[in-house]
């Protein structure tokens, strides 16, 4: 499966408060820089604990081995999305809150082994999102919309664009494909979209 919209009670207003918290907050360009284009940055709320006092820098890297994640402090200051950590049913590893600007694009790239397939699972929650947002697995659009919760299997070739005339910010949870998850994510309804004319093809 590509990708997923699980169902997930999402609290929207409350997550958006919390990131409207966060205007002072130290954002962190993407490390990966040729992978994009424009401004894309990252802040950590979740890292492994050995990276608890390294540079933020550290502490954004997703795909890392390790069991033994802490929460980083300025996650206490977002009881949405403490709440949101809280009413997952597994392991939850790195998570993040990933900004990309007006304009921006993140290019057609994979990340290895995060997949069901492998054991592990990317969610995403759009908090702040639009209408001019594309974001592409193996060419198809995901049609993510703000406060819903998507499975996306990025082991396979993705890529992002921010058409809109603002930022859009999702929440990005890696946590461990379980029992639970899998069933989530086996539930859910997906609609594929094509390439070219933006058609519903079919539920899968």
């Amino acid at each position: 499966m590509l990708f997923a919209c699980l169902d997930f009670q999402v609290p929207l207003e409350a997550l958006k408060k919390d990131v409207f918290r966060l205007h002072n907050a130290e954002w962190l360009p993407h490390v990966n820089q040729k992978d994009y284009q424009g401004n894309w940055d990252v802040l950590p709320l979740r890292c492994l604990a050995e990276h608890k006092s390294a540079h933020p820098i550290m502490q954004g890297f997703a795909v890392q081995t390790g069991d033994d994640w802490v929460n980083l402090p300025v996650l206490e200051q977002l009881p949405a999305i403490l709440q949101v950590l809280s009413s997952l049913q597994c392991s939850i590893k790195s998570t993040r809150l990933m900004r990309l600007h007006a304009g921006a694009q993140i290019k057609p790239h994979r990340d290895l082994g995060l997949s069901i397939e492998f054991g592990e699972a990317r969610l995403h929650i759009p908090i702040l999102s639009n209408e001019l947002l594309e974001f592409r697995i193996n060419s198809l659009l995901v049609p993510m919309r703000e406060g819903e919760l998507w499975y996306l299997n990025v082991d396979q070739t993705h890529q992002v664009l921010n058409r809109g005339d603002h930022e859009r910010i999702n929440l990005v949870i890696d946590c461990v494909a379980n029992d639970w998850l899998k069933q989530k994510i086996q539930e859910s309804s997906l609609c594929v979209k094509d390439y070219n004319d933006n058609q519903c093809l079919s539920a899968i």
